[in-house]
Parts: structure tokens; sequence; C-alpha cells
């Protein structure tokens, strides 16, 4: 059987192309089938599903992570479909947060 490495695809746009974050946004509501993410620099990154060994870790930690955050009432969690914007303007969404 072949395998594919899944690697994300990075899309570099800048200086060509800037999106504004709503713009960004429309984007990825036009494309709610891909896992999108921005860089820092106005990149797109284009992530490929998991597949089920990866998935089935991320579910577990997800599950440990709501767990905790149950338990301990400090915090909140959220999962892969949440984007953050960081200090450096990337749009990210880890797999858990």
């Amino acid at each position: 059987m072949l395998t594919v490495e899944q690697s994300p695809l990075v899309v570099r746009l800048h200086p060509v192309v800037k999106k504004t974050d709503e713009q960004f946004f429309e984007f990825c509501q036009l494309n709610r089938d891909l896992h999108i993410e921005r860089t820092a620099t106005g990149d797109l990154i284009i992530m490929p599903p998991t597949g089920s060994a990866t998935g089935g870790r991320n579910f577990k930690l997800i599950q440990q992570l709501v767990n905790w955050t149950d338990q301990d009432g400090t915090g909140i969690g959220f999962d892969s479909s949440t984007g953050f914007t960081l200090p450096n303007g990337a749009k990210r969404s880890p797999d858990t947060a």
C-alpha cells in the first residue's frame, strides 16, 4: 500500500496579496472543508486531515484536557476548530487548547 506524507501545504501570498482579518475569515468560511491557518507573514497553511492513529491520540488528549478543566475549574478548553490570534499576528488552530 502506498502512503503519502501528510504535510501541510504552504501558500505564500505576501507581499503580492495581503488579507485583512475579515478577508481571511471570509476565505476560511468559503473553504470550510479545509483546515486553514495563517502565519505572521501572511502565508496560508492548509493542513491535511489526520490519520486514525493521530485522531485517536488527539481524542484522548482532548478527554484529558476536559477532565482537567472540569476538575480544576480555573480555565476553559477549546477544540481544533478554534482559531487564535498570536502576539505576532499569526492565526493558528491547535489540536486542543
